[in-house]
């Protein structure tokens, strides 16, 4: 099995999709720090694409938790947030605080509910690492999203600056994956 959570309204195939938005593809509409309709174990992989930085530094660690029970020995958690090196380097190079404003702070108005969400935190890779590892994951590494099964379904692991430049700019997108022990 390989989970897409909090996928909003992106449909990967192959993959169950978890969310709290109203969508036809949604699977299971639900939060994505708890997963009671998964067991133990199910999951080969575990996706979850710009959604880790709507939880704080004081529940995440909850959540990666969650996420790794249900991954199976050997199973991939497969991240994407904002990249907080990469956002200060935009800032650095345009002095646009609009430039970075929304991946920094993002605003979400979940689809089909009166919620909205906001992002809590930012990582870069190394405060990445830490809180994986400190929940027992091991084999953190950054990955390539143009090496990754879901590689041909546009999503914000493939966010660029400038907006769409995949092949001459700056990926602004932190992509890391670890492995279950």
């Amino acid at each position: 099995m390989k989970l897409h959570l909090g996928c909003d309204k992106r449909f990967i195939p192959g993959f169950v999709h978890i969310d709290l938005a109203d969508y036809p593809h949604i699977d299971h509409r639900s939060d994505i720090r708890a997963l009671p309709m998964i067991g133990d174990g199910a999951a080969e992989l575990v996706y979850v694409c710009h959604a880790l930085e709507y939880f704080d530094r004081v529940e995440v660690r909850d959540v990666l938790t969650e996420w790794m029970r249900v991954l199976q020995p050997g199973g991939v958690l497969r991240l994407a947030v904002p990249d907080f090196e990469a956002l200060i380097a935009v800032y650095g190079e345009t002095h646009d605080l609009n430039r970075v404003i929304g991946p920094l702070y993002g605003r979400w108005p979940v689809p089909g509910t009166a919620t909205t969400l906001y992002h809590r935190t930012t990582y870069d890779f190394a405060s990445l690492r830490a809180v994986l590892e400190s929940v027992g994951f091991t084999d953190v590494r950054r990955y390539d999203w143009r090496q990754t099964v879901h590689k041909d379904y546009d999503d914000y692991s493939q966010a660029y600056f400038p907006h769409m430049d995949k092949e001459h700019g700056r990926l602004i997108s932190l992509n890391v994956e670890a492995t279950k022990r």
